[in-house]
């Protein structure tokens, strides 16, 4: 039977007979035009592996993780990974020819009831738009999943038998959540992994709330923000608590409950974790059998600076 292949969808052929009879019948294309298609995934693709691995369930419900900006029918060569969707980091992923920037802060938290190019968000919109850049948010997925923000500053301070702060309280939801405790290899003082935490996080400076001498052992770490868990980490029998964007009324907390806590700023605590992960996303594309090249942006900073 002589056949006419027509295209049915993305993954097969439809195959009709050609004046001779017979059933049409639906066959996949050849194993070296699906390596080829494989290769270079679109964004759909990507974003449906990606959600095997940092799911949009494992995030906060407050929270818009997922697509912010782009086309699913994008094909995906490159991406950039930064902490921020700013214009710089835009620019930077144009600059490389990349098509997608990850980022862990999402550009869109809340509806938008207009979009004034001239303002934030609106400006980086129209700047990812003109230049065919898609935008991508990994966020509080990213924090509570295992892989994520938060085992990896488990990972980074040494932490022994590292478990989940908080679990999620959602039902099927066992191995997630927010922030992690383990202990410390051996016993230091507040002072000497205060030092440490500064030097691994490449820190200008970090806020410490407790006597210099206390001894710890036990610590738990949030990435980001996690001001709200001082209680909680100290019920949970941490010693110490890491993280960002101490208050002063969280640091006085910290005093009644006996936890100390070291503050190594919201930026710092997410930024070195998400250069690991950098790492971790390339081995799993590559894996995949997709050649696309992953980078991660080295141009952003702290916003804030002291005197």
């Amino acid at each position: 039977m002589k056949v006419r292949p027509f295209r049915f969808c993305r993954h097969q052929w439809l195959v009709l007979p050609d004046g001779s009879g017979g059933d049409a019948e639906i066959r996949s294309p050849g194993r070296r035009k699906e390596r080829t298609r494989a290769m270079v995934p679109l964004l759909g693709d990507i974003l449906q592996f990606i959600e095997t691995k940092v799911p949009s369930f494992a995030a906060e419900e407050w929270d818009n993780c997922g697509l912010q900006v782009g086309d699913m029918s994008t094909r995906i060569e490159k991406l950039l990974v930064a902490l921020d969707p700013s214009l710089d980091a835009v620019r930077e992923a144009s600059k490389i020819n990349a098509q997608l920037l990850i980022t862990h802060h999402p550009l869109i938290f809340r509806p938008l009831s207009q979009i004034d190019l001239e303002t934030y968000p609106g400006r980086i919109i129209s700047e990812s738009l003109n230049k065919g850049i898609c935008i991508v948010a990994l966020h509080t997925n990213l924090d509570t999943v295992r892989g994520g923000i938060n085992d990896i500053l488990a990972d980074l301070l040494d932490l022994e038998n590292a478990r989940i702060l908080k679990k999620k309280e959602q039902a099927n939801i066992d191995d997630m959540g927010l922030g992690r405790i383990g202990d410390l290899p051996a016993e230091t003082t507040l002072n000497e992994i205060a030092r440490e935490i500064k030097n691994l996080l490449k820190a200008q400076s970090v806020k410490v709330v407790g006597d210099a001498n206390r001894h710890i052992k036990r610590v738990a770490v949030v990435g980001g923000s996690g001001g709200d868990m001082v209680s909680f980490a100290s019920s949970m029998g941490a010693d110490l608590l890491v993280t960002g964007d101490i208050s002063h009324h969280q640091a006085l907390e910290a005093e009644q409950v006996g936890i100390a806590l070291v503050d190594g700023g919201h930026y710092n605590t997410e930024k070195v974790a998400l250069g690991v992960f950098s790492r971790r996303l390339r081995n799993w594309l590559k894996e995949n059998g997709w050649q696309v090249g992953v980078e991660e942006f080295q141009g952003e900073s702290e916003p804030a600076w002291y005197v």
